[in-house]
Protein backbone atom coordinates (compact mmCIF):
# COMPACT_ATOMS: atom_id res chain seq x y z
CA UNK A 1 0.00 0.00 0.00
CA UNK A 2 1.25 3.45 -0.82
CA UNK A 3 1.88 5.86 1.97
CA UNK A 4 -1.19 8.34 2.87
CA UNK A 5 0.56 11.00 2.07
CA UNK A 6 1.38 10.00 -1.18
CA UNK A 7 -1.78 8.48 -2.18
CA UNK A 8 -3.93 11.99 -1.51
CA UNK A 9 -1.30 13.31 -3.66
CA UNK A 10 -1.47 11.13 -6.41
CA UNK A 11 -5.70 11.17 -6.20
CA UNK A 12 -5.37 14.62 -6.09
CA UNK A 13 -3.42 14.97 -9.46
CA UNK A 14 -6.01 12.40 -10.97
CA UNK A 15 -8.87 14.35 -9.73
CA UNK A 16 -6.93 17.88 -10.75
CA UNK A 17 -6.66 16.29 -14.31
CA UNK A 18 -10.00 14.52 -14.97
CA UNK A 19 -11.71 18.21 -13.48
CA UNK A 20 -9.38 20.07 -16.34
CA UNK A 21 -10.41 17.49 -18.85
CA UNK A 22 -14.34 17.76 -17.59
CA UNK A 23 -14.16 21.38 -17.82
CA UNK A 24 -12.51 21.42 -21.44
CA UNK A 25 -15.57 18.91 -22.49
CA UNK A 26 -18.24 21.57 -21.15
CA UNK A 27 -16.23 24.20 -22.77
CA UNK A 28 -16.59 22.23 -26.21
CA UNK A 29 -20.59 21.68 -25.61
CA UNK A 30 -20.69 25.54 -25.63
CA UNK A 31 -18.41 25.96 -28.24
CA UNK A 32 -18.95 23.63 -30.99
CA UNK A 33 -21.79 21.95 -29.78
CA UNK A 34 -22.12 20.23 -33.62
CA UNK A 35 -19.53 18.49 -32.57
CA UNK A 36 -21.07 16.86 -29.32
CA UNK A 37 -24.17 16.55 -31.05
CA UNK A 38 -22.57 14.19 -33.99
CA UNK A 39 -20.80 12.60 -31.27
CA UNK A 40 -24.48 11.37 -29.18
CA UNK A 41 -25.45 9.92 -32.37
CA UNK A 42 -22.78 8.07 -34.05
CA UNK A 43 -22.54 4.49 -33.05
CA UNK A 44 -18.84 5.04 -31.66
CA UNK A 45 -18.84 8.16 -29.94
CA UNK A 46 -22.08 7.98 -28.19
CA UNK A 47 -20.11 4.69 -25.99
CA UNK A 48 -17.02 7.69 -25.02
CA UNK A 49 -19.75 9.62 -22.77
CA UNK A 50 -19.84 6.87 -20.55
CA UNK A 51 -16.02 7.80 -19.71
CA UNK A 52 -16.06 10.40 -17.56
CA UNK A 53 -18.66 8.99 -15.33
CA UNK A 54 -16.66 6.18 -15.03
CA UNK A 55 -14.20 7.88 -14.15
CA UNK A 56 -15.63 10.13 -11.47
CA UNK A 57 -17.23 7.32 -9.97
CA UNK A 58 -13.73 5.41 -9.69
CA UNK A 59 -12.24 8.30 -8.23
CA UNK A 60 -15.40 8.64 -5.81
CA UNK A 61 -14.71 4.67 -4.58
CA UNK A 62 -10.94 5.44 -3.75
CA UNK A 63 -11.55 8.97 -2.15
CA UNK A 64 -9.59 9.73 1.12
CA UNK A 65 -11.55 11.99 1.86
CA UNK A 66 -14.73 10.85 3.36
CA UNK A 67 -16.25 7.17 3.90
CA UNK A 68 -18.66 5.42 1.51
CA UNK A 69 -22.33 5.70 3.08
CA UNK A 70 -21.10 9.47 3.70
CA UNK A 71 -24.14 12.13 2.80
CA UNK A 72 -20.85 14.10 0.32
CA UNK A 73 -20.56 10.17 -1.26
CA UNK A 74 -24.28 9.53 -1.65
CA UNK A 75 -24.99 12.24 -3.38
CA UNK A 76 -22.09 12.11 -5.22
CA UNK A 77 -22.76 8.67 -6.68
CA UNK A 78 -26.24 9.72 -7.64
CA UNK A 79 -24.82 12.50 -9.66
CA UNK A 80 -22.54 10.79 -11.24
CA UNK A 81 -25.30 7.21 -11.88
CA UNK A 82 -27.93 8.93 -12.80
CA UNK A 83 -26.32 10.56 -16.42
CA UNK A 84 -24.98 6.17 -17.01
CA UNK A 85 -28.81 5.03 -16.56
CA UNK A 86 -30.41 7.94 -19.07
CA UNK A 87 -27.24 7.04 -21.50
CA UNK A 88 -28.09 3.07 -20.93
CA UNK A 89 -32.30 3.93 -21.54
CA UNK A 90 -30.81 5.73 -25.09
CA UNK A 91 -28.56 3.06 -25.71
CA UNK A 92 -30.03 0.12 -24.66
CA UNK A 93 -33.68 0.96 -25.84
CA UNK A 94 -32.53 1.24 -29.65
CA UNK A 95 -30.51 -2.07 -29.26
CA UNK A 96 -33.93 -3.76 -29.13
CA UNK A 97 -36.73 -1.35 -30.87
CA UNK A 98 -37.29 -0.58 -34.21
CA UNK A 99 -34.91 1.33 -36.28
CA UNK A 100 -31.17 0.92 -37.80
CA UNK A 101 -30.00 0.96 -34.77
CA UNK A 102 -30.07 -2.25 -33.37
CA UNK A 103 -27.14 -4.12 -31.41
CA UNK A 104 -26.16 -6.03 -34.88
CA UNK A 105 -25.65 -3.39 -36.62
CA UNK A 106 -23.76 -0.86 -34.58
CA UNK A 107 -22.21 -3.69 -31.57
CA UNK A 108 -18.17 -2.19 -31.80
CA UNK A 109 -15.77 -3.07 -29.01
CA UNK A 110 -16.38 0.84 -27.98
CA UNK A 111 -19.86 -0.36 -26.56
CA UNK A 112 -18.25 -2.04 -23.54
CA UNK A 113 -18.17 1.06 -21.94
CA UNK A 114 -21.84 1.18 -21.42
CA UNK A 115 -21.76 -1.96 -19.26
CA UNK A 116 -18.65 -0.97 -17.85
CA UNK A 117 -20.53 2.02 -16.42
CA UNK A 118 -23.01 -0.22 -14.77
CA UNK A 119 -20.12 -2.09 -13.44
CA UNK A 120 -18.83 0.85 -11.94
CA UNK A 121 -21.66 2.01 -10.74
CA UNK A 122 -22.72 -1.61 -9.00
CA UNK A 123 -19.34 -1.53 -7.13
CA UNK A 124 -19.79 1.94 -5.69
CA UNK A 125 -23.04 1.35 -4.33
CA UNK A 126 -22.03 -1.91 -3.17
CA UNK A 127 -19.12 -0.11 -1.36
CA UNK A 128 -22.24 1.83 0.64
CA UNK A 129 -23.81 -1.04 1.60
CA UNK A 130 -26.51 -0.82 -0.82
CA UNK A 131 -27.26 -4.63 -1.75
CA UNK A 132 -30.46 -4.03 -3.92
CA UNK A 133 -29.21 -0.71 -6.11
CA UNK A 134 -25.76 -2.73 -7.17
CA UNK A 135 -27.35 -5.68 -7.62
CA UNK A 136 -29.91 -3.82 -9.88
CA UNK A 137 -26.41 -2.32 -11.78
CA UNK A 138 -25.05 -5.28 -11.94
CA UNK A 139 -27.58 -7.34 -13.44
CA UNK A 140 -28.24 -4.72 -16.08
CA UNK A 141 -24.92 -4.26 -17.21
CA UNK A 142 -24.46 -8.39 -17.27
CA UNK A 143 -27.60 -8.80 -19.08
CA UNK A 144 -26.57 -6.58 -21.97
CA UNK A 145 -22.84 -7.68 -21.64
CA UNK A 146 -23.81 -11.19 -22.97
CA UNK A 147 -26.28 -9.88 -25.26
CA UNK A 148 -23.20 -7.51 -26.27
CA UNK A 149 -20.65 -10.78 -26.23
CA UNK A 150 -22.31 -12.80 -28.29
CA UNK A 151 -22.94 -10.46 -31.01
CA UNK A 152 -19.23 -9.20 -31.07
CA UNK A 153 -17.99 -12.94 -31.10
CA UNK A 154 -20.19 -13.79 -34.27
CA UNK A 155 -18.27 -11.14 -35.88
CA UNK A 156 -21.67 -10.49 -38.74
CA UNK A 157 -21.08 -9.74 -42.04
CA UNK A 158 -20.32 -5.98 -41.72
CA UNK A 159 -19.27 -5.70 -38.69
CA UNK A 160 -15.55 -4.74 -38.85
CA UNK A 161 -17.16 -1.61 -40.79
CA UNK A 162 -18.35 -0.36 -37.24
CA UNK A 163 -14.70 0.75 -36.33
CA UNK A 164 -12.20 3.02 -37.67
CA UNK A 165 -8.38 0.70 -37.45
CA UNK A 166 -7.37 3.73 -35.20
CA UNK A 167 -9.44 2.65 -32.72
CA UNK A 168 -8.06 -1.10 -32.46
CA UNK A 169 -6.82 -0.43 -29.15
CA UNK A 170 -10.59 -0.59 -27.72
CA UNK A 171 -10.37 -4.31 -28.58
CA UNK A 172 -8.46 -3.94 -24.89
CA UNK A 173 -12.42 -3.63 -23.50
CA UNK A 174 -13.34 -6.73 -24.35
CA UNK A 175 -11.23 -8.00 -21.22
CA UNK A 176 -12.23 -4.89 -19.28
CA UNK A 177 -15.89 -6.09 -18.64
CA UNK A 178 -15.76 -9.26 -16.77
CA UNK A 179 -12.52 -7.86 -14.99
CA UNK A 180 -14.80 -5.19 -13.59
CA UNK A 181 -17.65 -7.29 -13.18
CA UNK A 182 -15.46 -9.55 -11.33
CA UNK A 183 -14.44 -6.03 -9.17
CA UNK A 184 -18.50 -5.43 -8.89
CA UNK A 185 -18.98 -9.12 -7.75
CA UNK A 186 -16.34 -9.62 -5.29
CA UNK A 187 -17.63 -5.83 -3.92
CA UNK A 188 -21.34 -7.07 -3.56
CA UNK A 189 -20.79 -10.39 -1.80
CA UNK A 190 -17.82 -9.75 0.02
CA UNK A 191 -15.20 -12.31 -0.97
CA UNK A 192 -14.21 -12.84 -4.23
CA UNK A 193 -15.69 -16.68 -4.67
CA UNK A 194 -16.19 -18.71 -7.75
CA UNK A 195 -18.73 -16.39 -9.15
CA UNK A 196 -15.91 -13.34 -9.46
CA UNK A 197 -12.95 -16.06 -9.68
CA UNK A 198 -15.26 -17.18 -13.35
CA UNK A 199 -15.13 -13.50 -14.64
CA UNK A 200 -11.79 -13.41 -13.71
CA UNK A 201 -10.53 -16.14 -15.60
CA UNK A 202 -12.79 -15.31 -18.52
CA UNK A 203 -11.09 -11.86 -18.54
CA UNK A 204 -7.19 -13.80 -18.35
CA UNK A 205 -8.79 -15.89 -21.30
CA UNK A 206 -9.63 -12.77 -23.23
CA UNK A 207 -6.14 -10.77 -22.32
CA UNK A 208 -3.90 -13.54 -23.48
CA UNK A 209 -6.26 -14.01 -26.93
CA UNK A 210 -5.05 -9.99 -27.64
CA UNK A 211 -1.65 -9.67 -26.75
CA UNK A 212 -1.18 -12.89 -28.48
CA UNK A 213 -2.15 -11.11 -31.61
CA UNK A 214 0.40 -8.07 -32.23
CA UNK A 215 -0.50 -7.62 -35.47
CA UNK A 216 -4.29 -6.92 -35.19
CA UNK A 217 -2.95 -3.76 -33.64
CA UNK A 218 -0.05 -2.81 -36.16
CA UNK A 219 -2.02 0.15 -38.48
CA UNK A 220 -3.32 1.75 -34.72
CA UNK A 221 0.44 1.85 -33.43
CA UNK A 222 1.84 3.70 -36.43
CA UNK A 223 0.80 6.96 -34.78
CA UNK A 224 -0.03 7.92 -32.02
CA UNK A 225 -3.73 8.78 -30.91
CA UNK A 226 -5.67 8.77 -27.56
CA UNK A 227 -7.05 5.78 -28.88
CA UNK A 228 -3.72 4.12 -26.93
CA UNK A 229 -5.45 5.06 -23.44
CA UNK A 230 -8.07 2.29 -24.03
CA UNK A 231 -4.82 -0.34 -23.27
CA UNK A 232 -4.40 1.41 -19.83
CA UNK A 233 -7.91 0.98 -18.16
CA UNK A 234 -8.39 -2.38 -18.92
CA UNK A 235 -4.78 -3.56 -17.49
CA UNK A 236 -5.53 -1.48 -14.47
CA UNK A 237 -8.88 -3.36 -13.89
CA UNK A 238 -7.15 -7.04 -14.43
CA UNK A 239 -4.40 -6.13 -12.78
CA UNK A 240 -6.43 -5.02 -9.51
CA UNK A 241 -8.82 -8.20 -10.27
CA UNK A 242 -5.71 -10.39 -10.15
CA UNK A 243 -4.71 -9.10 -6.60
CA UNK A 244 -8.24 -9.71 -5.56
CA UNK A 245 -7.30 -13.54 -6.48
CA UNK A 246 -3.86 -13.13 -5.29
CA UNK A 247 -5.43 -12.18 -1.41
CA UNK A 248 -7.90 -14.83 -1.78
CA UNK A 249 -5.85 -17.92 -2.68
CA UNK A 250 -2.86 -16.87 -1.16
CA UNK A 251 -0.66 -19.06 -3.98
CA UNK A 252 2.66 -18.17 -5.44
CA UNK A 253 1.74 -18.43 -8.62
CA UNK A 254 -1.08 -15.99 -8.23
CA UNK A 255 1.12 -13.31 -6.67
CA UNK A 256 3.86 -14.29 -9.60
CA UNK A 257 0.73 -13.24 -11.79
CA UNK A 258 -0.49 -10.40 -9.96
CA UNK A 259 3.08 -8.57 -10.16
CA UNK A 260 3.53 -9.35 -13.35
CA UNK A 261 -0.17 -7.81 -14.22
CA UNK A 262 0.47 -4.80 -11.72
CA UNK A 263 3.84 -3.95 -13.24
CA UNK A 264 2.42 -4.05 -16.73
CA UNK A 265 -0.18 -1.55 -15.71
CA UNK A 266 1.79 0.67 -14.27
CA UNK A 267 4.30 0.98 -17.34
CA UNK A 268 1.57 1.02 -19.81
CA UNK A 269 0.16 3.94 -18.22
CA UNK A 270 3.34 5.88 -18.06
CA UNK A 271 4.75 5.49 -21.22
CA UNK A 272 1.08 6.68 -22.56
CA UNK A 273 1.60 9.87 -19.89
CA UNK A 274 4.73 10.70 -21.71
CA UNK A 275 3.69 10.02 -25.32
CA UNK A 276 0.23 11.99 -24.39
CA UNK A 277 2.48 15.13 -22.86
CA UNK A 278 4.35 14.98 -26.38
CA UNK A 279 1.12 15.47 -27.96
CA UNK A 280 -1.08 17.47 -25.87
CA UNK A 281 -2.70 18.89 -29.41
CA UNK A 282 -4.26 15.41 -29.81
CA UNK A 283 -6.43 16.39 -26.59
CA UNK A 284 -9.42 18.23 -28.43
CA UNK A 285 -8.44 17.26 -31.60
CA UNK A 286 -10.62 19.41 -34.44
CA UNK A 287 -11.44 16.17 -36.37
CA UNK A 288 -12.45 13.60 -34.73
CA UNK A 289 -12.04 10.88 -37.14
CA UNK A 290 -15.23 8.97 -36.56
CA UNK A 291 -16.80 8.79 -39.99
CA UNK A 292 -19.66 6.21 -39.90
CA UNK A 293 -20.55 3.22 -41.99
CA UNK A 294 -23.59 3.27 -41.47
CA UNK A 295 -26.55 5.68 -41.36
CA UNK A 296 -26.43 8.11 -38.27
CA UNK A 297 -29.62 10.28 -38.74
CA UNK A 298 -32.30 10.70 -36.01
CA UNK A 299 -32.01 8.96 -33.06
CA UNK A 300 -34.46 6.11 -32.45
Amino acid sequence: MLPSTAFTLLWSLALFTLASLSLLYILRCFLHFNMVKDEFLHHVGVNYLFAPWISWLLLLQSTPFFMPGSNYYLALWWFFVIPIVALDIKIYGQWFTKGKRFLSAVANPTSHLSVIGNLVGARAAAKMGWSDSSICMFSLGMAHYLVLFVTLYQRLPGSDRNIPAMLRPVLFLFFAAPSMASLAWNSISGTFDKSSKMLFFLSLFLFMSLVSRPTLFKKSMKKFNLAWWAYSFPLTALAIASTEYAQEVKSSTAHLLMLVLSTLSVVVSLILMVFTAFNTNTVLPKDDGLQSPIDTGSPV
